[in-house]
């Protein structure tokens, strides 16, 4: 009888060292002011050489409304004369996802500065879901909380159902939606920047995406192609929900507004 009950509780013990393993192992650090709060499901290791945490298995790392999610975590910290540990930089390798204000961003690795406060995402198929809106991006996607934008770098696209802005860099703002969380309400695009519509194609240096109008305003070396027509002037502006274009003349002293208009004999 006494073999037995010793069994049971011998078995008791190896099965609740085996359901604490099973649940995912958290840890609270100091970070400028706000705390992160990093999870794994595989465990969290302490390199004290190196001052890092290492988090595996289904990791993400949490701080106030950012939520960023990889296979793999690794936590940088100083330490402080008191001796705690603050955290000051957080790298998320593989699958990543990023979440915030009901925004969703993916990417194959980020990195997040926790005193500048910004995300950097990079690898290939870098997105940035924001409600109605989509950013892609090439080469590196980034999330700045504090001045509520996202910049997308390398053949960036914004995409709103059909329609299309591209560009070497765009640049995102958001507020606050009527409903919850946050939308993009402007673009800014920088460099080759191109558009197309049902009717037209455009093209200039830089412009101005009001999401909400609809209206894209162009600026620098702009060119309208309609069919086989090409319109040049300093600036236009483009409704991306009427198709319709138009382009403006020019200030005093710049060149003017030209094209060239094929036309058909019948």
């Amino acid at each position: 009888m006494k073999y037995i009950i010793k069994l049971f509780r011998l078995s008791m013990v190896f099965y609740m060292i085996s359901f604490k393993l099973c649940i995912a192992q958290s840890v609270n650090f100091n970070a400028g002011g706000l705390p992160v709060e990093i999870i794994a499901d595989n465990g969290i290791e302490w390199h004290q050489e190196k001052l890092v945490f290492i988090a595996r298995g289904n990791a993400k790392a949490i701080r106030g409304k950012i939520t960023v999610f990889a296979k793999e975590l690794r936590a940088y910290y100083n330490k402080s004369a008191e001796g705690s540990t603050e955290i000051w930089r957080v790298d998320a390798i593989n699958n990543v996802r990023f979440e915030t204000d009901g925004n969703i961003a993916y990417g194959q690795h980020a990195v997040y500065d926790v005193n500048s406060k910004v995300l950097t995402l990079i690898g290939n198929n870098l997105k940035l879901i924001a409600k109605n809106d989509t950013l892609t991006a090439k080469d590196q996607m980034e999330y700045w909380e504090e001045k509520q934008m996202a910049v997308a770098r390398g053949n960036a696209i914004a995409i709103r159902t059909d329609k299309k802005l591209y560009a070497d860099i765009l640049a995102a703002y958001f507020r606050k939606s009527k409903n919850s969380g946050t939308e993009i309400y402007r673009v800014d695009a920088f460099d080759n920047v191109k558009i197309i519509t049902e009717k037209d194609k455009a093209e200039s240096n830089r412009a101005v995406y009001n999401v909400k109008s609809g209206i894209v305003s162009l600026t620098g070396a702009v060119k309208i192609i309609r069919d086989q027509n090409v319109l040049r002037g300093c600036s236009a502006d483009v409704n991306l929900n009427t198709g319709i274009s138009r382009l403006h003349r020019c200030p005093k002293g710049e060149k003017r507004v030209s094209g060239v208009i094929n036309s058909k004999n019948k």
